[in-house]
């Protein structure tokens, strides 16, 4: 808390009227605090000072008792979005004030509207004060950037930008002051050039800062996902209240379909929870009492009462909100291409133009002093060109649009030159690898019966189960047109299965500890369950009366070209690695299936995440491929998070490049195209700075001693315009690439 303002805390532990005097006065106690009351029956404390909110739950704490902000996650994505807003809107405002300046002066002097120095002192005066103007309020931080790299004995985009444009106006203003002290070849101002360089490089920043989107659309993807309000029991009434309001140790009541609103446990009731966002399975779990439940997570079916045990930045959904802003934060710095050559070019220009001026001011014609600044400021001027700034971002805009032709969107261009690099790809398992959604993959009979049969009966008794295995069951049924049968007496024994009678003959399906509970014979069927047990599927047993009928398998089936995309993968000296939170057996059964090298399960959210660090601490560059909200960290902290675009939005807003074909061979489209984008911007570079290494020379007047000549305005814009021809015409041959073995 920077200034003074209100916050409120929901308090735990409380039990009459003294704990009330008790949390006052540890409250009262914290050095900051104006103002402080506690409400026994809302069990809510607000306080009002100068004093961080950390430092209040403390107090609380070391008083005896519990205590959470009350402040909900909308509200602070707000506060953060604000802050982008605000940071983008500077960017826009300073480039207009410097296009404002610059367009018209170069207008003008493309048109021959100006009037020549030596004849209107006074108006170029006052159009270099005003470029001076712009310079300060749009230009200051590149300046400021570069004196920082200056104070580090380094050299970046910064330092070109601050050099060339300051240097321009110094030589400007310089000449406009003194016009007679140059040659008239020399005599022109380069104002406009300082303005509008200027003002192009802060549109741009403040359109790659909205493309990024603002501090990430992910963030508020997962915010979504926390209910607006909840249905609390107070005084024997449910009544609905916000979010904010919902305080620790708070009964809450969940209906089916409905998301939980904050942490807890359950207390009275029991159903089934989808927990995909926090697991990443299809599969959803079952719940009962002293179950603990997730913020955020679906009631699939049934209605329970639970105990609020954490709200606010303490919930589950705020801490993988937490771990994608600081992965995000904490991504590595790339090494820009531009930035490098910058290190060395920079300074060689600074030594180059400290020989011209020593060259022309020793041993050249008089006025001596004259020549040696008009080339040494030449020399610096040329060192800017416009074809460096255009040798990357032309390159990435050809790339990016390749990569949309093989269905592969990518947010950046950084993650474009960096996924040329990769050396590691870590996969998902659950619907990147595989499908995501469990099917009927196999029906075992325990004869030569019908199988088709053997599944409507099964068909038929399950379709009174809420189960994820018996929907899968009955909708393999329900695909091949299979009659269902009149059942009676249905019972649903928790963590077995189900029991019916059906055509006077009893119906068993479920687990193998089901069949021993009840003495069924399942003669070789028992061995044909551990068979599909170790490929990965989930065996469900039946039987007819008290003989084993037939084994049922449900899976998540292996996408039918994850193999193949796993081999090219290979091809290209990758390595690749499964990280999943589902079973050991089963992820080792579909690792072996698609060829994949190393298999890490049963992980959480936050332990995928430090499983991306730990390799990267490795010495490795890492990408990750997911499509749950659960992926969303790790996707945030890999080197490249790849998103496959039929996963959630937030996984998708999270990454860097989305897969819209859902296939993992865009994972190596992307690379290919990558790598072959990364040759072109190298390529570009060096012909940028060809222009340059033939223009300097020619600034610091080599030719003047044979030919009489100085580089003059007209040379040096010919010369920039041709490096920039040439950057932008190699940059199109990027869009006849094709890469080997991807499909658009």
């Amino acid at each position: 808390m920077a200034e003074t303002q209100t916050v409120r805390l929901s308090l735990g532990g409380m039990s009459c009227a003294g704990c009330v005097a008790a949390v006052e006065k540890a409250l009262q106690s914290v050095p900051g605090v104006e103002q402080a009351s506690v409400s026994f029956a809302e069990h809510t404390a607000q306080i009002t000072g100068t004093v961080e909110i950390d430092t209040l739950i403390r107090a609380v704490v070391d008083a005896g008792y519990e205590a959470a902000q009350m402040k909900s996650l909308d509200d602070e994505q707000a506060e953060r979005d604000e802050r982008e807003r605000i940071a983008s809107r500077k960017l826009i405002k300073q480039a207009a004030v410097a296009a404002v300046v610059g367009f018209p002066l170069m207008i003008g002097d493309m048109a021959g509207w100006l009037p020549p120095l030596a004849e209107a002192q006074g108006a170029w005066i006052g159009i270099g004060l005003l470029t001076l103007a712009a310079m300060v309020y749009a230009g200051r931080h590149f300046f400021v950037g570069a004196w920082k790299q200056f104070k580090h004995h380094n050299a970046n985009m910064d330092t070109l930008i601050a050099m060339g444009t300051g240097s321009a106006w110094l030589y400007s203003m310089a000449i406009t002051l003194f016009p007679d002290s140059v040659p008239t070849l020399a005599q022109h101002a380069y104002f406009e050039a300082a303005a509008i360089i200027i003002a192009l490089i802060n549109f741009g920043s403040a359109l790659e800062m909205r493309a990024r989107g603002k501090t990430s659309e992910a963030i508020k993807r997962l915010v979504g996902l926390q209910p607006k309000t909840a249905r609390v029991v107070r005084d024997g009434r449910e009544v609905d209240i916000p979010i904010l309001d919902v305080g620790l140790d708070e009964t809450l009541r969940v209906r089916p379909g409905e998301r939980i609103p904050v942490d807890g446990v359950i207390i009275d009731g029991h159903s089934y929870v989808d927990e995909s966002m926090i697991s990443g399975e299809p599969l959803p779990v079952g719940k009962r009492e002293g179950d603990e439940v997730i913020g955020g997570t679906i009631n699939s079916s049934g209605t329970f009462l639970y105990q609020a045990k954490r709200i606010g930045k303490d919930t589950v959904l705020a801490r993988i909100i937490e771990m994608v802003r600081t992965a995000q934060a904490s991504k590595p710095a790339i090494g820009r291409l531009v930035d490098k050559v910058a290190g060395v070019f920079v300074p060689t220009v600074m030594i180059i133009a400290v020989i011209t001026f020593l060259a022309w001011f020793n041993f050249g014609p008089a006025p001596a002093l004259s020549f040696a600044i008009v080339t040494t400021m030449t020399v610096l001027i040329i060192a800017c060109p416009c074809a460096l700034g255009l040798a990357t971002p032309i390159s990435i805009m050809v790339g990016v649009g390749k990569a949309a032709e093989y269905g592969i969107l990518i947010r950046n261009g950084e993650a474009l030159q960096q996924a040329g690099r990769l050396d590691t790809i870590v996969l998902d398992k659950t619907g990147t690898v595989t499908e995501g959604k469990p099917q009927l993959t196999d029906v075992v009979p325990f004869q030569s019966t019908d199988g088709d049969n053997l599944l409507a009966i099964a068909a038929t008794v399950e379709a009174g189960s809420e189960h994820p295995l018996a929907q899968a069951i009955v909708a393999a049924a329900d695909a091949k047109g299979l009659e269902r049968l009149e059942v009676k007496d249905f019972q649903a024994i928790s963590g077995r299965g189900v029991v019916a009678t059906m055509n006077q003959q009893s119906v068993r399906l479920g687990t193998l500890k089901l069949m021993e509970e009840h003495g069924v014979f399942l003669g070789h069927l028992q061995q044909e369950g551990e068979r599909l047990a170790a490929e990965g599927k989930t065996p469900i047993y039946m039987a007819l009366n008290e003989a084993g009928a037939a084994v049922l398998a449900v899976a998540d089936p292996v996408k039918r070209d994850s193999a193949a995309a796993v081999a090219r993968l290979h091809d290209e000296g990758l390595t690749v690695v499964m990280l999943t939170g589902d079973h050991k057996t089963t992820a080792e059964a579909v690792a072996r299936e698609v060829g994949i090298d190393a298999v890490i399960a049963e992980v959480l959210p936050e332990e995928k995440d430090q499983h991306i660090e730990r390799l990267q601490g490795q010495g490795r560059r890492v990408a990750m491929v997911g499509d749950g909200i659960n992926d969303a960290p790790a996707l945030a902290r890999a080197d490249v998070g790849f998103a496959i675009g039929t996963g959630t939005d937030v996984a998708i807003e999270s990454a860097d490049i989305t897969l819209m074909r859902g296939s993992l061979h865009g994972v190596a489209d992307a690379i290919a195209i990558s790598r072959a984008t990364v040759r072109n911007i190298k390529q570009n570079l060096f012909g940028a700075f060809i222009y340059n290494s033939l223009g300097i020379p020619v600034a610091a007047g080599v030719l003047y001693p044979f030919m009489g000549l100085l580089l003059n305005p007209m040379i040096a814009g010919a010369a920039m315009a041709l490096s920039s021809f040439t950057v932008v015409s190699n940059a199109n041959r990027l869009r006849f690439f094709k890469a080997k073995g991807g499909e658009k």
